[in-house]
């Protein structure tokens, strides 16, 4: 790499580099580092009055220091949390005529954030601190980008890496320096754990389903597209599972489940990315009221076991998962929020509920789109307390069984929490004639423009044609459970990698730019360096001021360039 496109830091951790293996230290080791305890742990674990101190191994990253002469202090972190370390000259130097490894590799070519091991005993300081006394020093790995330093002072955080967009681009480093996001995604997977005993313990087995789909089927949204060369067809990222589950239940399963990444072709937003975790559950036999005693006891359990308790805390708002939920009819939802009956109502006369209340409509919607935009218009943010919205219009769910009592309606449930949708239950469509003329309807709606409409899978209506039983099938999003456990307000905070816009970049002027002016190629990284990106910047500069500039440059670098003249760089500047 140009030591032009380097910081003054960098440039000195790749010299104290070299300087190590100028030494014999590799400063990336293969071999096995025999770590056997923890920071955490060591502090948990210590006693004061014991004659023989504890031998300890541990292994981590330097995140400070205090050197002071023949002894120093470290602030080591490991995976869980930091400890200090006592380093003392002649307890890791014990041979009197070399005194190398601290003097020179700890003192002046260790840096923060290098990863060192240690081996030493555990005492506690005269300040009173729970300390490891250094016996021995490894360089394990050596770091050539410096992190960025948060220092804390009276619990307030100065100089902290919370900027979100780069917290997320780079949430390697937010990692490092922000131990608290570590506890966000050690409760991740305590909810994934949590949701997977629960199911395990009720008999239901965990199962895998494609990614790659000929049919992006079981929910109403845009795929992503791509093409297999072999068999030269388009194939779809999955933006559901729901179907393939299905499928298994008509092949006898009782119950099975999947925590599947989805991928939806839509927009970003606070609470929603384009790749996310969903984990639906089918099981023969039950109905959507059963699943409402199931999912509320599940989320109570996991609650439970995550927090220690039932309520949460997000963004102000106390939520409590205290099992039972309300519950509530979608229309009965509507007229609660608007003061408007819906029931009853067709296509036209819901679209004049639109225009009054001031929800955006448009010709492809038809009569269920519409209550679902009322809705979510209307009610949905409302519901803060975890609700169960029940028995949505037959429109808005092509794959939910039709209402025992009221065949407009189905047996469908929604959970809302914290004003946005959780989870999504049905009583399962098993009508093989029912559900081909309900894929036919959404036909017609993608003839209309609606390109969230459902495709129709032929091969699901043969499976149904050999015969499903009674079901009751629920999908929750797992990102947007995580944030409420863990009492986030965006989905960012819970995904290790989210997707990013591209990074912005400073725009550059090809060399070629440059050369065309008379400037030699060698000097092109020199003047960008210098902050001249493009050859337009050069207009109208002091040649002066200029050579004295890029020559500096020159300089400090070591480049080893002829340096122009004044009137050479005078001459650049006018051809530019």
């Amino acid at each position: 790499m140009n030591s032009l496109e380097l910081s003054d830091q960098e440039i000195g951790r790749r010299q104290s580099l070299q300087a190590m293996r100028d030494l014999g230290i590799n400063p990336y080791p293969a071999e096995i580092y025999p770590t056997n305890a923890f920071s955490t742990e060591i502090l948990e674990n210590f006693q004061d009055n014991v004659e023989e101190k504890r031998q300890v191994c541990i292994a981590g990253r330097i995140m400070s220091r205090r050197i002071m002469g023949k002894a120093s202090f470290i602030e080591l972190q490991d995976s869980i949390g930091r400890v200090q370390v006592y380093i003392s000259r002649d307890a890791i130097c014990p041979d009197e005529n070399d005194k190398e490894l601290y003097n020179t590799v700890f003192k002046k070519l260790l840096d923060i954030g290098d990863f060192i091991g240690i081996k030493g005993y555990v005492f506690r300081t005269q300040m009173g601190e729970i300390t490891i006394h250094a016996e021995s020093l490894t360089v394990l790995s050596k770091t050539l980008r410096p992190l960025p330093v948060v220092k804390e002072k009276d619990g307030k955080l100065f100089d902290s890496f919370s900027d979100p967009e780069l917290r997320y681009r780079q949430r390697y480093v937010d990692l490092v320096v922000n131990t608290q996001v570590k506890d966000i995604f050690r409760k991740r997977t305590q909810v994934f754990n949590s949701m997977r005993k629960f199911f395990n313990d009720c008999g239901y087995m965990e199962v895998e389903t494609p990614i790659l789909q000929s049919i992006p089927g079981g929910a109403a949204a845009r795929p992503f597209i791509t093409h297999h060369n072999a068999l030269d067809i388009p194939l779809y990222l999955r933006i559901a599972d729901e179907l393939y589950l299905k499928r298994l239940i008509v092949g006898g399963f009782e119950g099975v489940y999947e925590f599947s990444k989805n991928f939806r072709n839509e927009g970003m937003d606070r609470t929603h990315n384009p790749e996310f975790t969903c984990m639906e559950i089918y099981v023969s036999y039950k109905d959507y009221k059963w699943m409402m005693d199931f999912t509320e006891q599940m989320l109570e359990k996991i609650c439970l076991e995550v927090n220690g308790k039932t309520e949460i805390n997000v963004d102000g708002q106390v939520i409590s998962f205290k099992a039972p939920f309300r519950r509530v009819t979608m229309i009965d939802s509507i007229n609660e929020n608007t003061g408007i009956d819906i029931h009853g109502m067709d296509e036209n006369q819901l679209r004049e509920v639109c225009d009054h209340l001031g929800v955006e409509q448009n010709e492809t919607m038809g009569k269920g789109k519409l209550i679902d935009e009322i809705f979510g218009a209307k009610c949905e943010g409302n519901y803060i307390q975890p609700t169960f919205i029940t028995d949505y219009p037959y429109e808005m769910s092509p794959l939910c069984k039709r209402h025992r009592n009221n065949s407009e309606l189905t047996e469908r449930f929604e959970l809302m929490v914290n004003g946005k949708e959780l989870a999504n239950a049905y009583s399962e469509l098993n009508d093989p004639i029912d559900q081909l003329e309900r894929f036919q309807e959404q036909l017609k709606l993608a003839e209309k423009g609606d390109d969230e409409a459902m495709f129709i899978d032929m091969d699901f209506v043969r499976a149904l044609e050999y015969g499903m039983p009674p079901a009751s099938g629920m999908g929750i999003g797992m990102d947007r459970l995580v944030m409420l456990m863990t009492g986030q307000t965006t989905i960012q905070e819970v995904l290790f990698f989210p997707q990013m816009r591209p990074e912005k970049t400073n725009r550059k002027d090809p060399a070629s730019a440059y050369t065309a002016l008379g400037i030699p190629e060698d000097w092109v990284p020199v003047l960008q360096k210098a902050g001249y990106l493009m050859v337009e910047s050069l207009k109208d500069l002091v040649p002066g001021k200029l050579h004295q500039e890029i020559c500096g440059l020159n300089k400090k670098h070591k480049l080893g360039l002829i340096n122009p003249t004044v009137d050479q760089v005078g001459a650049w500047v006018k051809n530019s």
